[in-house]
């Protein structure tokens, strides 16, 4: 449960939410879903600002609005946490760091371009951010399985199998679970109130 902050408390508050977010997108690479676990660790773990069913209920609104991932993400938690103000400074710090790289290597494009060790640096972190990725899911279905019902439990591996197996695109995916899942909650309510 959020806590409300007192006026003297929300400038430090905001000064976190900047520089955390300049840091997490600046040493933050593979996506958006690489930011999640970093928002996880700083604003559930560290700070405890936000609780891990906020983080998945943000997570998945970050991931069906349109727009980078990482930064949707950054702005939910900066509302979340401090109110438009959190959500303009979080967008800004999290786009930030992005566009001062962008500017640097497209002024030195060509040194970039054919030069061995940066792509051997890049190859190397694909691993690393494969394993974050891998870490988020099995974080997210756990906490899923967790809840112990079944329908999210069957949603899961058939989710897995359209996208995997049958290369049903991601978007088609994600408003087909959320069909489902409103329509899961609509046959709940109804069985309660009869």
């Amino acid at each position: 449960m959020k806590k409300e902050i007192s006026p003297m408390k929300k400038l430090p508050l905001l000064c976190w939410l900047f520089g955390i977010n300049f840091f997490i997108s600046a040493f933050t690479f593979g996506g958006g879903y690489v930011v999640i676990p970093m928002i996880r660790k700083y604003f559930v773990q560290n700070k405890n600002l936000l609780c891990e069913s906020e983080l998945l209920d943000m997570a998945a609104i970050a991931q069906s609005s349109p727009g980078a991932i990482a930064v949707n993400l950054s702005v939910l938690a900066g509302y979340k946490t401090a109110g438009l103000k959190g959500a303009i400074i979080s967008g800004l710090a999290s786009v930030l760091p992005a566009l001062l790289i962008l500017s640097v290597i497209s002024a030195g494009y060509q040194a970039f371009r054919d030069n061995t060790v940066v792509s051997a640096v890049l190859k190397g972190m694909e691993a690393g951010v494969a394993a974050l990725i891998v870490d988020l899911v099995y974080d997210m279905c756990r906490n899923i399985f967790k809840e112990g019902r079944l329908f999210f439990s069957i949603l899961i591996p058939l989710a897995f199998i359209a996208s995997f197996f049958l290369q049903i695109n991601a978007a088609l995916i994600i408003a087909a679970s959320a069909l489902l899942c409103l329509l899961e909650c609509f046959i709940r309510r109804n069985e309660v109130t009869v």
